[in-house]
């Protein structure tokens, strides 16, 4: 059940009573606006996110029935140096959450395989190529979007796709997470989009559980805007909306 919304700059919040009323009220207004992009123009692109954070999200989108093969997907980050067929792998996530279980007209995955500034070459082309339309996304524990940590993080940055160290606070999120059984276990580095690439998307939906992104919901939302927490770059784009759960918004007065 949504408790409460608010408009916090420009970004649209809303909070739910528990997780699964989150996940479910995002993919119904992820879903309602591809289906208007639908009737307006003939394919849609979007970059989805890899997480247990989107699990509910995803199963709801994945459930509806979108004209699938008029959408082509993208993943926005990818660990380096991971085996292909890792269960880690972001984009091996999204195969098992929704690539593979809905008729894609095309997806097109971040290779952690292949020399890596080549990758971000490739995929940077293809972006340019089949210019985003949507973004699904979440926020890290330390305020990341996509694999944008604090120290690496640059509102105005060139580049659309780039390899990045990972602070150790991410890396012990995917610990957290169950991803990795412990933290040397974990990628030091990956590729990413950046986030002008990420907020060239016309809409935003960002679905954000767990008391674990307390700290960083309340950061986006009442902290200044600024690579200190990158997820706060939300509040200055047109068209971005925040769900949150009754965990997430627990440091919030709403």
């Amino acid at each position: 059940m949504l408790v409460n919304e608010f408009l916090k700059d420009k970004l649209r919040v809303k909070s739910y009573s528990s997780r699964e009323a989150m996940g479910e009220g995002a993919a119904c207004e992820a879903v309602a606006y591809v289906r208007e992009l639908l009737k307006v123009q003939p394919e849609v692109n979007i970059i989805f996110a890899a997480a247990p954070s989107q699990n509910e999200f995803l199963a709801a989108v994945a459930a509806s029935d979108l004209e699938w093969g008029r959408i082509n997907a993208f993943h926005m980050d990818e660990y380096i140096g991971l085996k292909e067929d890792a269960p880690q792998g972001f984009g091996n996530f999204l195969r098992r959450a929704i690539f593979d279980k809905v008729p894609f007209r095309s997806v097109h995955y971040l290779n952690g395989q292949i020399e890596s500034q080549r990758a971000c070459a490739e995929y940077a082309e293809k972006l340019a190529e089949m210019p985003v339309d949507v973004v699904f996304m979440g926020i890290g524990e330390n305020g990341h979007i996509a694999f944008n940590d604090p120290h690496v993080a640059d509102f105005n940055d060139p580049e659309v796709v780039k390899i990045v160290d990972l602070d150790e606070k991410c890396r012990q999120q995917q610990v957290n997470d169950g991803c990795f059984a412990t933290l040397d276990d974990v990628p030091t580095h990956a590729m990413t989009l950046t986030i002008p690439a990420l907020c060239r998307a016309k809409r935003l939906f960002c679905v954000v559980p767990a008391a674990t992104k307390a700290w960083a919901v309340n950061e986006t939302i009442n902290g200044d805007v600024s690579e200190h927490c990158p997820a706060s770059v939300m509040r200055m784009h047109d068209d971005a909306t925040l769900y949150i759960d009754n965990n997430s918004s627990k440091l919030l007065n709403c």
